[in-house]
């Protein structure tokens, strides 16, 4: 568990919930919560390969160094739009509901100047994780 998590759970949670199980529940919730965080926002990273010695312009660096997750209604609710990693690193800024709005642009740029636009199926992104 999390030092900060138990941390926090233990200074402020426990003189707000009377009850013991209901802080048990609130931490439980808080680290899966955490753990499904984690597996989300790195499954479209750690399995990027990254050239660091090419000379790239910004955004081909930006599409090599993530991809998306395919777009359903299911993979966007899990993962809070940012199955959309590839327009979240193009525009950091924009709100995530927007994403899937300029996906089609980004998609037609890559084809235009030959840049790979790489979008795998969700479970297939949790399994990169592991290899």
């Amino acid at each position: 568990i999390c030092p900060t998590i138990l941390l926090n759970s233990l200074l402020v949670y426990s003189f707000t919930l009377p009850h013991l199980p209901d802080c048990a529940s609130f931490l439980s919730l808080s680290v899966l919560e955490s753990i499904l965080f984690t597996w989300i926002s790195q499954m479209n990273h750690l399995p990027m390969y990254i050239d660091h010695d090419k000379n790239m312009d910004w955004f081909s660096t930006q599409l090599q160094a993530t991809c998306n997750v395919n777009q359903s209604f299911f993979n966007d609710w899990v993962t809070g739009h940012l199955n959309f990693q590839i327009e979240h690193h193009l525009f950091p800024t924009m709100p995530r509901h927007n994403f899937w709005k300029v996906a089609p642009l980004v998609k037609s740029m890559c084809a235009k100047h030959g840049i790979e636009y790489q979008s795998k199926p969700l479970f297939t992104g949790f399994a990169d994780i592991v290899q």
